[in-house]
C-alpha cells in the first residue's frame, strides 16, 4: 500500500484516512487517480483542493465508513468498490454497523490491488454473466435455536463473505480450529478473488493445459477432495508443494491460496517501498539477505526482483516480531513448486499492466 500526502498541507496521509490531523480537511481517495485529495465542502458537495474539481462521497460513506469518491454529477451512487456489493448485512445496532466498516475497509484494500493492476471486474450491472458480485451474509438462527453459519465461498462471479469473519475473536477461534497459521478478513478477499480470477484468466483465457502442468488436474471431485481434506488433514509432505495446507486439498484451492498470497506479496512489497525500508543484515552466510525496493510492485513485470526483494523481508519481519515476544509473522516457506505457482498467478496478471510498466 501507498503513502500519500495531503493536497492541502502536504501531510502524509493514509488510505483509510478520512480527515487529515494537521490541516483538518476532509479526505476522499479517487481511485480512478490511485490518489488522495484534500477536500472542502462547497455548493456542489465538495472541491478538491488539488484538483479544483468538484466530487461527491461513495453512498456508503455515512454507514459504511467509506473515503472514496465519485464525480459530483453521480452524487448518491456508489464508489468503483461499493456498488459490487449485492447484499449487505442488516445495519440495525452499532456491532451490524462496525462489522459493516471493517468489511468495507478490506473490501477497498482488495480493490485497490484489481484497479493497480488493472484487472477486468465488471459488476453484475455491467455484466450479468461474467461481472463480480458481494454478498454478506450475517448467521442464521434456525427453528430449534440452533446457529445456521453463512459460509464464505465463491460461485459464479458471486464471492459470498460471512459477516462473523468481521468479529475478531470469532475469526481468531475458527484460526485456531481448523490449525490455520494466518486468518484474515482481507486474506478472504483475497483468496475468493482468486477463484473469480480463476475462472476469467485460466479457464476463460485459454490457460487450462498451463494450469494443469503447474496446479494438477482441477476435474477431480472438489466436494471429495474436501471431504477427505478435513477427515484425513493435509499430506505429511505439503510444505514442499504447497503454500497452505489447505492449498494441498484441491488445484482450484491450490490456486486461490496462492493468488491470495502474491497479493499479499506485492501489497507488502509496496509497503516497503513507501516505507523507504532497506535491509542488509550482517550475517555470515553464501547469500547476504539485502532488501531495498527500488521499484513499485505493482508495475513489476520481472517475477525474480519481486522475490528477491521478498524474502528478505519477510526474514526481517519474522525477526523483529520473535524480539518481541510474538510468533513468527509470517509462518511459510516458499519452496520451489511454490515459487512455481506463484509465478504462474504473475505471469496471468502482467499482460494486464500497461505498456512499458515495469
Amino acid at each position: 500500500m501507498r503513502l500519500f500526502s495531503c493536497d492541502g498541507c502536504g501531510n502524509t496521509v493514509h488510505f483509510d484516512n478520512e480527515t487529515c490531523v494537521v490541516c483538518t480537511r476532509r479526505l476522499g481517495y479517487l481511485a480512478s487517480r490511485r490518489q488522495m485529495t484534500a477536500l472542502e465542502a462547497s455548493a456542489d458537495g465538495w472541491v478538491s483542493v488539488g484538483l479544483g474539481e468538484n466530487f461527491a462521497f461513495c453512498a456508503n460513506a455515512e454507514r459504511g465508513g467509506c473515503n472514496w469518491l465519485v464525480h459530483a454529477q453521480r452524487s448518491g451512487e456508489l464508489c468503483l468498490a461499493c456498488r459490487h456489493n449485492r447484499t449487505i448485512p442488516a445495519l440495525t445496532n452499532d456491532e451490524a454497523t462496525m462489522a459493516f466498516r471493517r468489511i468495507l475497509s478490506a473490501e477497498r484494500h482488495l480493490f485497490y490491488s484489481i484497479l493497480s493492476w488493472r484487472l477486468p471486474a465488471p459488476d453484475k450491472t455491467e455484466d450479468a454473466e461474467a461481472g463480480l458480485a458481494f454478498d454478506f451474509l450475517a448467521d442464521q438462527i434456525g427453528p430449534d435455536g440452533t446457529i445456521l453459519p453463512v459460509m464464505t465461498g465463491h460461485v459464479d462471479g458471486v464471492i459470498t463473505l460471512a459477516v462473523a469473519e468481521a468479529d475478531d475473536a470469532r475469526r481468531e477461534e475458527r484460526r485456531v480450529q481448523l490449525g490455520e497459521p494466518y486468518r484474515t478478513l482481507l486474506g478472504h478477499f483475497r483468496h475468493e478473488i482468486g477463484h473469480y480470477y480463476w475462472d476469467h484468466l485460466v479457464r476463460d483465457g485459454g490457460r487450462l493445459d498451463d494450469f494443469r502442468a503447474v496446479f494438477g488436474n482441477e476435474t477431480q471431485d472438489y466436494a471429495a477432495a474436501l471431504e477427505r481434506n478435513y477427515r484425513e488433514g493435509p499430506p505429511a509432505d505439503w510444505q514442499s508443494h504447497f503454500v497452505s495446507s489447505y492449498a494441498s486439498c484441491h488445484p482450484w484451492e491450490d490456486f486461490a491460496e496462492t493468488f491470495a498470497h502474491y497479493v499479499h506479496m506485492v501489497d507488502a512489497l509496496e509497503t516497503a517501498h513507501a516505507l523507504g525500508l532497506a535491509i542488509s543484515p550482517r550475517v555470515s552466510a553464501p547469500e547476504q539477505l539485502d532488501l531495498e525496493v527500488g521499484f513499485a510492485p505493482y508495475r513489476q513485470r520481472d517475477f525474480e526482483a519481486l522475490v528477491h526483494a521478498w524474502l528478505p523481508l519477510t526474514v526481517a519481519i519474522n525477526e523483529i516480531n520473535r524480539s518481541l515476544g510474538q510468533q513468527d509473522f509470517y509462518p511459510f516457506v516458499l519452496s520451489k513448486d511454490v515459487l512455481a505457482k506463484l509465478r504462474f498467478v504473475h505471469d496471468l496478471i502482467a499482460p494486464h499492466l500497461p505498456s512499458g510498466v515495469g
